[in-house]
C-alpha cells in the first residue's frame, strides 16, 4: 500500500480533507435525524407523528442508539477481511441515505404500513452506521508513514469534522423538522450523507490513492507477540480494562438524556422563547459539540499547566461523574422551580448549564476509553476487549433509555422528572466516589501505562476533541 502524492493542504494530505469533509456530513444526517426521533416519536398523529407515549418512544431511541454501537464491530471485520474499508464506506453510505429518505416518505403515502416503513428506515441506518462509521477514520491514519509527526494533528482535524457536524445538524434538521414538516427533516439529513458520499466517489481515487481498498487482513502479518503467554501484568491491566468498562456505563447512561429525556423536557417544559424567537426543541443537542469546540483547547492546557501534579486517568474519570452529577442537580434544581406545576415553563439556561456540566464531564473522560484498551490489553485480546468496550458502551445507551423511560406523562412526568435527575445525580456522585478511593490501585494495576500521557499542548487538544470520537467508538487502531 502506498500513501497518496495529490499534494497538501496546511501541511496535511490533501485525502485527510476528503475524510474530513465525508465524515462531518455523515455525522452531520446522523445526529440531526437523533435530535429529531424522540421528538417525531411522541408528537401528536394530527402533528405528523406516531402519539407515541415518552416511555414507548424512549425505549425504541435505546435499542437504536445500542444497535448504532454494535454494528461498527461487524462492519469493522467485514471491512478488514473481505470488503476493504473505500468499498464498506460506499456501500455503508448508500445504505444510510436509503434509511434517511425511507423515513422522509410521507405517511399519506404509506397506506397503513407507516410504523413498517419507519422500522425499515431505522434498520437501514444501523446497518450502514456499521459499514461506514469505524472505516472511516482507519483511513486517516494510513494517509501516514508510520512515525509521522503530522499524525496526532490529523484527527485533531478529523474530529473536528465530527464536532462540526455535530453541532450544524440539530440546528438546520432539527429546527426543519420540528417547525416544518418531520419527513423534510429526515430528507435533509439524507441529503447530508448524500454529499459525503459524493464526495468519496468523486475524489477518493485522486486523494486516497489506493488505501483502503484491499481488506486489511490480506496485508497484516502475524505478529509474534499475539501468541506470548499472558503475564500477571497483563492480568491486571485487564482487571482495569473491564473496571473502567463497567463504570464507564453510569457515565453514559446519564450523558445520554440529551437524545431522549432532556430534549422531551426542553419540548414540553422549557421557555424556549429568546428575542421573539422559539428556539426548536432539537437544537439543545447542538449544545454539547459546541462547548467541546470552544473548551477543549481550554481543558488541555489546564491539564498541561498542572504539569506533574495533573491527574492521573481514573481520578479525571471521577472529575467527570462529578461533572455529570452537577448537571443532573442543575436539571433536579429546574423542577424545584416548577414547583410541581405542568404549566410553568422554566428557563433553558437550565438546560444550557446541564449540557455545560455533561461536556466538561465528557472532556475528562478523554484520556479513557478507547484510548485505555488499545495502551492496556494484551495483543491477542485487543479485539476481544474492544468488543467488550463497545458492547458497554451499548448498553449504556439501553440503560439512558430505560432510566428515562419511567418519566411518564403530563403531571406525572413533571416529578418523576425530579426523581429521575436525583437519581441519576445521585449515582454517578457515588460512583465518582468509589473511582477515587480506587484510583491508586488501577494506576498501579496498569503497570506504567498510564504514564504515557503527554503533556505536550497539541497532543493534550487532539486528546480533547476527541472525545466525541471516544464515545462513538471510533478508533485509528
Amino acid at each position: 500500500m502506498t500513501t497518496p502524492t495529490a499534494g497538501t493542504i496546511f501541511g496535511h494530505p490533501k485525502g485527510l480533507f476528503l475524510l474530513f469533509g465525508t465524515e462531518m456530513w455523515e455525522r452531520f444526517g446522523y445526529y440531526g435525524m437523533r435530535a429529531l426521533l424522540v421528538l417525531y416519536l411522541v408528537a401528536s398523529v394530527q402533528d405528523g407523528g406516531f402519539g407515541w407515549t415518552n416511555a414507548q418512544a424512549l425505549s425504541l431511541y435505546g435499542t437504536f442508539t445500542m444497535a448504532v454501537y454494535l454494528t461498527p464491530v461487524i462492519g469493522g471485520w467485514l471491512a478488514d477481511n473481505f470488503l476493504g474499508q473505500r468499498r464498506a464506506i460506499i456501500i455503508g453510505g448508500i445504505v444510510f441515505s436509503l434509511g434517511y429518505f425511507t423515513l422522509g416518505i410521507p405517511k399519506t403515502m404509506l397506506a397503513g404500513m407507516e410504523e413498517n416503513v419507519f422500522y425499515l428506515g431505522l434498520t437501514l441506518i444501523v446497518i450502514g452506521n456499521g459499514l461506514f462509521k469505524a472505516n472511516v477514520s482507519s483511513l486517516v491514519g494510513d494517509l501516514y508513514e508510520e512515525g509521522d509527526h503530522r499524525r496526532d494533528g490529523a484527527f485533531t482535524i478529523f474530529y473536528m469534522g465530527i464536532n462540526l457536524g455535530a453541532f450544524l445538524a440539530p440546528l438546520s434538521v432539527g429546527v426543519i423538522g420540528e417547525q416544518v414538516n418531520w419527513h423534510y427533516g429526515f430528507i435533509l439529513a439524507g441529503c447530508g450523507m448524500l454529499i459525503g458520499l459524493t464526495l468519496q466517489l468523486l475524489f477518493a481515487k485522486k486523494y486516497l490513492g489506493d488505501i483502503g481498498i484491499e481488506p486489511s487482513a490480506k496485508r497484516t502479518d502475524g505478529k509474534k507477540e499475539a501468541h506470548a503467554p499472558l503475564t500477571s501484568e497483563d492480568f491486571d491491566r485487564m482487571k482495569v480494562i473491564l473496571i473502567m468498562s463497567m463504570f464507564s456505563v453510569i457515565f453514559w447512561a446519564g450523558f445520554e438524556q440529551a437524545g431522549g429525556l432532556f430534549t422531551i423536557y426542553a419540548s414540553d417544559f422549557t421557555d424556549r422563547t429568546i428575542f421573539g424567537y422559539e428556539v426548536a426543541a432539537s437544537s439543545f443537542q447542538s449544545l454539547n459539540a459546541m462547548f467541546i469546540i470552544m473548551l477543549a483547547p481550554v481543558v488541555a492546557s489546564v491539564w498541561v499547566k498542572m504539569g506533574d501534579k495533573e491527574p492521573t486517568s481514573p481520578k479525571k474519570f471521577a472529575l467527570a461523574m462529578v461533572f455529570l452529577a452537577l448537571g443532573f442537580f442543575v436539571m433536579l434544581w429546574a423542577t424545584m422551580v416548577q414547583g410541581g406545576d405542568v404549566t410553568v415553563k422554566v428557563s433553558m439556561l437550565f438546560l444550557v448549564f446541564a449540557y455545560l456540566f455533561h461536556t466538561l464531564g465528557e472532556l475528562c473522560l478523554s484520556p479513557i476509553g478507547l484510548s485505555m484498551v488499545t495502551k492496556l490489553a494484551p495483543l491477542k485480546f485487543t479485539s476481544l476487549l474492544m468488543g467488550i468496550w463497545f458492547f458497554f458502551t451499548a448498553l449504556s445507551n439501553w440503560l439512558a433509555a430505560f432510566i428515562g423511560s419511567f418519566v411518564g406523562e403530563g403531571q406525572e412526568m413533571v416529578d418523576n422528572a425530579a426523581n429521575i435527575f436525583m437519581g441519576v445525580g445521585s449515582a454517578a456522585l457515588v460512583t465518582g466516589i468509589i473511582i477515587f478511593l480506587m484510583a491508586g490501585k488501577l494506576v498501579k494495576w496498569m503497570h506504567g501505562a498510564e504514564g504515557d500521557t503527554s503533556h505536550d499542548i497539541d497532543e493534550k487538544i487532539e486528546e480533547e476533541i476527541a472525545v466525541t470520537a471516544t464515545h462513538e467508538g471510533i478508533s485509528d487502531k
